[in-house]
């Protein structure tokens, strides 16, 4: 299971918990935790969703398939973009792909920009934008998205 030992060691210890403290918040036993961490044991899907919600990381973190710490959980109350929002984001998308493409050597981590990095710069952008426009929707309109 990749570097799962040692990525929960380094969790755990960042969280200053101990092996006993991290069994008792996930109500197991304390030796599983050890085991964990020695590589003698693997933990089941429904414990490694445990630990990764309780260190509020991806699975795939957990498991060493990716260094994206974090995840955003899904929320009931969540604000929803609007036509209004999805349509801002598609024309400034349009408009930072119109220039992207247009340039004459542009280059993305030191090689020549292929159609791939360009749509995966795209593809970032429009996930950042739709959580700003939500979060900033959370914030100015807070009665109707309270987390309780």
């Amino acid at each position: 299971m990749g570097n799962f030992q040692n990525i929960l060691k380094s969790l755990r210890t960042s969280h200053s918990l101990t092996q006993d403290a991290l069994a008792k918040k996930l109500k197991i036993s304390r030796s599983t935790i050890g085991m964990y961490e020695s590589g003698a044991r693997e933990p089941d899907f429904e414990t490694l969703e445990l630990i990764a919600d309780f260190f509020n990381v991806d699975i795939d973190y957990l498991l060493g398939r990716t260094l994206k710490t974090t995840y955003i959980p899904f929320a009931e109350n969540q604000p929803e973009l609007n036509k209004r929002d999805t349509k801002q984001i598609e024309e400034i998308l349009q408009q930072t792909k119109d220039k992207l493409t247009s340039q004459e050597g542009l280059m993305f981590d030191g090689d020549p920009a292929s159609p791939e990095a360009i749509e995966s710069i795209l593809n970032a952008m429009e996930i950042g934008m739709e959580m700003a426009k939500k979060k900033n929707k959370e914030k100015y309109t807070p009665k109707k998205y309270k987390k309780d």
